[in-house]
Parts: structure tokens; C-alpha cells; sequence
């Protein structure tokens, strides 16, 4: 039986309430004004019990149950309702990528020795059976001829070849242990006693007949190649000249440079490829060139631009030279492990230095009152500095982790910077014997060849990934990643690379001989031409000329453009 209960109150007088008292079974009038009508339902609606079941919500993080849910309640959502736009596979609970993975009851020991087992011998234990007897998958003839065993219980085969033992530890020369020869065993690459004997001598006299001396001394020689050593007024080839039409002083630098168009002289003498070029300090009316001819020699690049001499001093090729500061003396690094010291007028050896190991880079000291010092790098990972008054090794720098390739003196020479092999850069103070900054990325490479901006603030950086890279030379010493140049090819050559003058262009050669002019501020490429048929080892900027570049190769030739 359905009963309603409904109480009206309306706001009016007590007569019409005293009206409405009996009428309780009255139904609602809809006509009445909802604003002034309110109903309380007495009886709701109640579901008997039993008649319909109502779905149990299941703890996800439950342990253990007190009763069997259904299926349908173990899949309720946690909470909300359940999306009507997943597949079936998108309900599925999943605790991976790909699926669901239960807690395995097995030993990690168990699992890998069953893993190894079915590799090596085709078998293992099926682990879905539950029975106490053992059942296989796999190789099932393996396994029951060999009873299940596994690799861990299986024994190794043992050599059937014996061997001579002595485990007597007493006996001093015959005890053997577990390294006795087999019975069988010949040892027909193992000499005896009588055949390593001769071996030895003669090896002994191969290498006395062979083998040079490095304390013997070296034939040092000195070819003048003008007429007379010096003028009409007694000066040397080292005066530079008055007549060649450019101003030669130290403190000039042209006010504009423009790009080389026409190739007009081209220096040649050496036999073989050009190793580094350099100008004369201060006027640069002389140009040195050192050669794997093992010579050096001195050009004039005013007049005749003839060869004026020739330096013959080394064994083998000779790998770097460097001015001092008035160019009166000059430093040549070889191969034969040598540095020695020219008297460049005279062409005499005023020095020889040597620490067992090949020079890579030679450096003076550029202050005026440390003209006696200079640096090397080495191919045993040091930097070395000489003395050149008592020949003596006053100070080595040794951080790097592989050979030194280049010397660089910045920050008023406070400092250098160094490069290697290891693939980073160093930075130097003075006389102190540990590096003040290490730079090094897992991006760079190995950077052979460094130049020094005109202004001493940027170091152009030869990288061997066939980009010119560039770092401050002041404080920071940090990477500008803005400037980078590229479109040359210098994998695996230690090109020479220069600046104009006036810092508008960038240059350098590369390894299929063509040289290269980048614009320093845009580094876009202006201009590039074939300059030799080798090898373009070096190309050097003229610091008094505003188009003239001089370029260095492996076809033994030094050419000059304008």
C-alpha cells in the first residue's frame, strides 16, 4: 500500500490553516504557488532486501577477501564511472607497457639457472606444473638422458690430455703447478738455449750497424745565396728597406683590406712540403720557411724575392720555427728530437736543446726582458722551458694527456694557451706548473693550430671536424658558439690559419690545397681558390699589405697573391 503523506503551509491567517488540518490525504494542487508550497515526503521508496543485488566496491589496495566477488565487481572503476570510448585492451589493468606482470614465487638464482639450462642444452623445467614429478619442455630426449640436470650441476669436461706436474713447492726450478706442460706438447716457436743465443747476436750486430749515435754531432751548415752579406752601408738583409713602396714600420696597420685576386710570385727551393711559415717581427720584409727537406730557409718578399740563405742543421724533418722578438735569432723544432737556436744573420747554431722527445711547437717568451726563455710542446705530453743563456731546463708544465700541438701567449703574456692531442685546451699562468683552466666538451676535437687575433681578444681555433672555432683570450677563455666557420676540409692536417690586419677577414688552407677568406663579423665564405696541388699547410695574412696573403704547401712551393 502506497501512502503519501503531504503537509501544506501557507502564509495566511489562522482561520484557513484551522481549514486544512483534516485534509492530510489531500493530494498536491499543482494550480498552488510553488513559492508558497513545500512538501516533505514521509514514505520513500525502500527496496525489500533481496531483491535486487546491490554491486560491493573493492578496495584496490585489499590483501585478502572474506568472500568471492564477481567479475563484475572486481572490474568496478576506482572511482567514477567507467569511459564508454576505451577498447577492451585499454581496460585491462596494466602494470608494464605491455601488459600485466604478476610477482613470480622463484629465486632469481632458479630462474637464470633454468635460462642457461634451455640455452645451452635445449631443456628446462616447465614451472606451470604443480605435481611433485618434473615435467620438461624443450629437448625432452636430452632431458631424461641426462636427468634433468642443469648447467650449475653439470661438470666440465675435462681434458684427456695429461700433463707434467711437479707440485713439490720444495723443488725451486722444477716446481710447475697448474701451468705443466702436456706430455705431447712441442714448443717449436720457442728457441733454445744455443739458437737465442745467436739470435741475440746477431740482432747486437744489425742494430750496431744501424743505429746513429745522438750524441754525435750533426753537420751544421749555412748557405748564403745573395752576392754580398751586406750593402754599400753595411747593413745586413735584416735592415728592412726603404724603397719598397710600403711602410714597414712597426706600428702600421692598414687602414682597409680587400680580398687577393691574382697570384704573382711563387717562391720555390724546397725539395719537399713546407712545414710553417713566418714573417720577420715588426716590418715582415722577410718571410722563414721550414721544410721536410729538413732545411730552413729565409726569403725576401720586397725586391728580387730572392732566397738569401739557407739553414741545414737537423736529421730529419723539421716540424716548427719562431722569431724571437727583433728577428735576430730564431728557434727550428725536428723530428731527429732537436731544438737549436740560429743566429739568423750569420746562419751559425748558437744553441742546441734536446729532451729525448720530438718537438711539435717552439715558442719565445714575447716580453723584451725574457727573450732567454722558451717553450715546447712535446710528444711526451709536456711543455717544456728552456734557458737559452745556461741550457738548462728551468720549468716543465705537465698536465696534458696527450702530445702538445700548439702555443699561444695571451693577456698582456701573462699567460699561454695550449692545445693537444687529448682533445682539450689548457690555460697557463707563468711559471706555475699547474693549468689555471681546463676546457674541454665531449663535442670538441683535436685543435692543432691556433691564431691570435691582431687586438689579442679572440684565438682562432684550427678543429680538425673541418670548423674553425673561436675563444676569447681574455678571463673566460669561454667558446663563442656564434662564430663558427666551416666549409674547408682540415681532417687530419694541422693547417696554419691567419687574420687581416685590420680583423675583417678570417684565412686558412686545407688539406685538398685550396685556401679560404671568411668574413670575421658575418663568418660567411668570400672566397676560395686552388693555391696548391698538395696540401695547404699554412696561409698567413701580410701585417703591413692590405691584400697580399702568402700560402705554404706540400708540394714544397710558397706562393704570394695580391
Amino acid at each position: 500500500m502506497k501512502m503519501l503523506g503531504l503537509v501544506d503551509y501557507k502564509n495566511s491567517d489562522s482561520e484557513s490553516n484551522s481549514e486544512h488540518e483534516n485534509d492530510v490525504t489531500k493530494e498536491f494542487d499543482p494550480q498552488n504557488s510553488i513559492a508558497k508550497t513545500f512538501s516533505v515526503c514521509l514514505a520513500p521508496k525502500v527496496l525489500p532486501n533481496g531483491s535486487k543485488h546491490v554491486p560491493r566496491a573493492v578496495d584496490p589496495n585489499t590483501k585478502k577477501l572474506t568472500y568471492n566477488p564477481k567479475y563484475d565487481e572486481l572490474c568496478t572503476p576506482v572511482q567514477g564511472p567507467s569511459n564508454p570510448n576505451l577498447t577492451e585492451q585499454m581496460k585491462a589493468h596494466r602494470n608494464t607497457l605491455s601488459g600485466f606482470v604478476e610477482k613470480a614465487h622463484i629465486s632469481e638464482f632458479q630462474f637464470e639457472n633454468q635460462r642457461r639450462t634451455f640455452h645451452s642444452f635445449g631443456y628446462a623445467v616447465d614451472p606451470s606444473t604443480v605435481t611433485d614429478g618434473k615435467t620438461y619442455v624443450g629437448h625432452l630426449q636430452g632431458a631424461y638422458d641426462s636427468d634433468g640436470k642443469t648447467v650449475f650441476q653439470k661438470t666440465t669436461r675435462k681434458d684427456p690430455r695429461k700433463r707434467i706436474k711437479n707440485n713439490m713447492p720444495e723443488d725451486v726450478h722444477g716446481f710447475s703447478g697448474p701451468w705443466a706442460k702436456y706430455e705431447d706438447e712441442q714448443r717449436v716457436a720457442c728457441p733454445n738455449d744455443e739458437e737465442r743465443a745467436e739470435i741475440e747476436e746477431m740482432m747486437a750486430k744489425k742494430n750496431k750497424r744501424h743505429k746513429i749515435s745522438e750524441d754525435a754531432p750533426v753537420e751544421e751548415k749555412t748557405i748564403l745565396h745573395v752576392k754580398d752579406a751586406v750593402d754599400y752601408q753595411g747593413r745586413s738583409f735584416l735592415h728592412p728597406p726603404h724603397n719598397c713602396g710600403t711602410n714597414l714600420r712597426a706600428d702600421f696597420v692598414p687602414d682597409r683590406c680587400y680580398l687577393p685576386k691574382a697570384h704573382i710570385h711563387t717562391w720555390q727551393g724546397h725539395t719537399k712540403g713546407v712545414s710553417a711559415i713566418k714573417f720577420f717581427p715588426k716590418s715582415a720584409h722577410l718571410l722563414l720557411s721550414c721544410s721536410m727537406d729538413t732545411k730552413v730557409k729565409i726569403w725576401e718578399i720586397y725586391g728580387e724575392r730572392r732566397c738569401l740563405r739557407t739553414y741545414s742543421g737537423h736529421r730529419q724533418a723539421v716540424r716548427d720555427i719562431d722569431f724571437n722578438i727583433n728577428g735576430e735569432k730564431f728557434l727550428s723544432a725536428g723530428y731527429d728530437r732537436y731544438i737549436k737556436l740560429w743566429d739568423t744573420e750569420t746562419g751559425q747554431v748558437v744553441s742546441r736543446f734536446s729532451a729525448k722527445k720530438i718537438p711539435f711547437c717552439v715558442k719565445f717568451h714575447p716580453d723584451f726582458n725574457k727573450q732567454h726563455l722558451f717553450v715546447a710542446g712535446t710528444s711526451n705530453k709536456k711543455i717544456i722551458c728552456w734557458d737559452t743563456r745556461s741550457g738548462d731546463i728551468v720549468q716543465e708544465y705537465d698536465r696534458h694527456l696527450g702530445a702538445v700541438n700548439s702555443i699561444t701567449f695571451v693577456d698582456n703574456n701573462r699567460r699561454f694557451v695550449t692545445t693537444s692531442d687529448d682533445k682539450s685546451l689548457r690555460v697557463w699562468e707563468w711559471d706555475i706548473p699547474v693549468d689555471m683552466k681546463y676546457i674541454a666538451d665531449p663535442t670538441m676535437h683535436s685543435m692543432p693550430a691556433v691564431a691570435l687575433s691582431p687586438n689579442g681578444k679572440w684565438m682562432a681555433c684550427q678543429s680538425l671536424d673541418n670548423k674553425i672555432v673561436i675563444f676569447t683570450a681574455m678571463n673566460r677563455f669561454k667558446m663563442n658558439r656564434k662564430k663558427v666557420f666551416e666549409g674547408h676540409m682540415v681532417s687530419g692536417y694541422a693547417c696554419q690559419l691567419g687574420f687581416s690586419p685590420d680583423m675583417s677577414y678570417l684565412i686558412s688552407g686545407d688539406g685538398d690545397g685550396k685556401a679560404y677568406i671568411w668574413d670575421w663579423k658575418t663568418t660567411k665564405l668570400y672566397k676560395k681558390w686552388q693555391a696548391h696541388s698538395d696540401v695547404c699547410i699554412s696561409a698567413q695574412w701580410h701585417p703591413k699589405e692590405s691584400s697580399k696573403v702568402v700560402t705554404a704547401g706540400w708540394d714544397g712551393l710558397i706562393k704570394y697573391w695580391d
